[in-house]
């Protein structure tokens, strides 16, 4: 008897459905098959390739110096798409773990510093580099620095290497501390916003740029104390380690036209003839005297060598014992969640909650790199550490480029505050901004009105001009927040709120200088931190550290890779409608950061903010 044609249809599927299982579970047994024989390679092939003999460590720092990473992949291809510089973060606690393993390695015989893509840092951060150099140096090994030229940063850097070269058509580019800001009292006046200040502190010139059209008296007496400060020891620094007479470097600034001239303009020429290099060298030539140093590595038809990334690959962190937990409080503060590379007063106080609750932590570092922000997360974060004290946990407080105004509040919970001398910190000062854009509907012909129950009902609306009964109100709540914070200070300082308020008002200090004004305990490195909780903590031989940082979900990197922030978009905007006029990109750019500010307080949803910020940073 024939077959029917759903006999034979069914045939078919039947034929199809088992080819489809058979090709699925051959398919899973190869990956499964993979997997395993790439675990017994992992187990039994013995790991990554061991450093032979003489293996130079090629310290190639390309990219920026950080504390804490805050961008990844996705960010870096988004930066790319939209045409930004995107560059890679290096940690800080990335390149000391390098460097102190490798003083220790027998099969590490010197190091190259290779600094010209080096970029960011800070002075905290660049001497904490330092110093692991010199400890390096200690241990007997060579160090070679070389750069097609260097800025200031990398040559502070490169400073602490035994041998010092430059390209021949390079130059060490030394301007100094300091720098110009941009003022918008003008400017503002003729687009119609009006910016309120309601602040406390003669030294808090965070506002300045936006109701003046340069620093006021104080501020600039402030910036000069600091930066000349910070100058001199970078100066110090210098001649120290080059060997020079005091001076010296200021001598060479100062006549760098008659200088240059007399080399007939050969920058490189200058730099050597001023000691600040030992030498001229092209990098086939730096090759060459690596040669010397090391051992040939035919594979790599030159010296044989170790990258950064390499070496810092083969670091495994202690999995089992007591541990110091280290939370980063790295950025600007807000009241809610921040990703890392920002602090969140929530996020960051859940952070110190963890270890605080984590019995194999016996000790927290809170490492600061922060110029301030908002006076509420700043205290949420205080009282967290604060708590962690009270159930018998010590706190060491490690300060690194800037601990100030709310960097400084969120240090004030602590066993111990430590910063280095080049620190930024202080700002003991409080302000709001409440930015109007009546003048601006004005001109465009725009009128608001309507009825409220109260004075209050809508005063914050920035579309009519601030109620004088509002400036009260904000102005007072300035006040009492600028007393809660003297007076914490106080007590964390063993002293008297008065006392505190002499040395506050705003200003700031270097670390050197607080530690003269009682703002700190003691001057030193992270590692110093590190030693000081483990001491406290009575934790015998070498310590566990575990840095304690949040993960973004899933959910929100979806979110920020679909999304952009509203501070993004002014700042575009502010860019556009700035470039028709001729204005540089890069200065462009400043003043739409600078402005992006007032679009930020204007979105808040709250009447006003206590902010407690300093508007600073460590210089170049």
């Amino acid at each position: 008897m024939s077959r029917s044609v759903f006999s034979y249809v069914r045939s078919g599927f039947t034929w199809l459905w088992n080819a489809v299982d058979s090709t699925r579970r051959f398919t899973l047994n190869l990956i499964f098959l993979i997997i395993v024989v790439a675990l017994l390679v992992l187990i039994f092939g013995g790991g990554v390739k061991p450093l032979g003999d003489k293996t130079m460590l090629v310290l190639n720092l390309d990219g920026t110096l950080v504390e804490q990473s805050a961008g990844n992949a996705r960010e870096a291809l988004l930066a790319n798409l939209s045409g930004s510089d995107a560059r890679k973060s290096i940690q800080l606690r990335d390149v000391l773990n390098v460097l102190d393993s490798a003083a220790k390695d027998p099969h590490i015989a010197g190091a190259v510093l290779v600094l010209d893509e080096m970029g960011g840092g800070g002075q905290a951060m660049l001497r904490e580099i330092g110093g692991a150099v010199d400890r390096f140096k200690a241990s007997g090994k060579k160090v070679v620095a070389w750069g097609s030229s260097y800025n200031q940063r990398q040559y502070q850097v490169a400073i602490h290497a035994d041998e010092v070269y430059l390209h021949p058509m390079g130059a060490v580019v030394l301007d100094g501390f300091g720098r110009y800001r941009n003022y918008y009292r003008d400017a503002l006046d003729k687009v119609g916003v009006t910016v309120n200040v309601m602040r406390v502190g003669t030294y808090k010139s965070f506002a300045e740029p936006f109701i003046a059209n340069g620093p006021s008296q104080a501020a600039a007496e402030a910036d000069a104390y600091l930066n000349n400060d910070l100058w001199a020891r970078y100066t110090q620094q210098v001649e120290t380690a080059r060997k020079l007479p005091e001076g010296a470097l200021m001598k060479a600034i100062n006549n760098l036209p008659e200088l240059v001239k007399n080399a007939d303009g050969d920058l490189a020429k200058v730099s050597l003839q001023a000691k600040l290099v030992d030498g001229l060298k092209t990098k086939d030539e730096l090759r060459e005297r690596m040669l010397k140093l090391g051992e040939s590595d035919p594979a790599v038809k030159s010296f044989r060598q170790v990258s950064f990334e390499d070496y810092l690959a083969r670091q495994h962190p202690k999995l089992t014992g007591d541990a110091i937990g280290v939370v980063m409080a790295v950025g600007e503060i807000g009241d809610g969640v921040a990703a890392p590379g920002a602090i969140g007063g929530q996020s960051t106080s859940k952070l110190i909650r963890m270890a605080r609750e984590d019995s194999s932590i016996k000790a927290i570092v809170l490492r600061v790199d922060s110029p301030g922000g908002s006076a509420f997360g700043s205290e949420l974060i205080r009282r967290e550490l604060e708590l962690t004290r009270a159930a018998g946990k010590p706190v060491v407080v490690s300060m690194g480029n800037v601990a100030a105004s709310g960097g400084y509040w969120i240090s004030m919970s602590s066993d111990e505050v430590i910063a280095d001398p080049a620190t930024i910190t202080g700002s003991i000062g409080v302000f709001a901004l409440f930015p109007t854009v009546d003048k601006v509907i004005d001109k465009l012909g725009i009128h608001t009105a309507g009825q409220t129950t109260t004075w209050l009902g809508d005063a914050v609306n920035p579309l009519r001009p601030m109620d004088p009964r509002l400036g009260q109100v904000i102005q007072g709540a300035i006040s009492h927040t600028y007393s809660e914070f003297t007076s914490k200070a106080a007590k964390a300082r063993n002293t008297t709120p008065d006392k505190i308020d002499a040395v506050a008002q705003g200003r700031v200090w270097t670390g050197a200088q607080a530690k003269e004004r009682g703002l700190v305990d003691t001057l030193g490195s992270y590692g110093d931190a590190l030693r000081s909780a483990a001491r406290r903590a009575k934790i015998e031989g070498e310590p566990r550290i575990v840095y304690i940082e949040r993960e973004t979900s899933r959910f929100e990197r979806l979110v920020e890779f679909f999304g952009g922030s509203t501070a993004k978009v002014v700042s575009e905007q502010v860019k556009l409608a700035l470039l028709p006029t001729g204005m540089p990109l890069g200065v462009a750019r400043d003043v739409a950061q600078d402005l992006n500010w007032l679009n930020d307080l204007t979105a808040q949803r709250k009447p006003f903010m206590a902010l407690t910020h300093c508007l600073c940073s460590s210089p170049d």
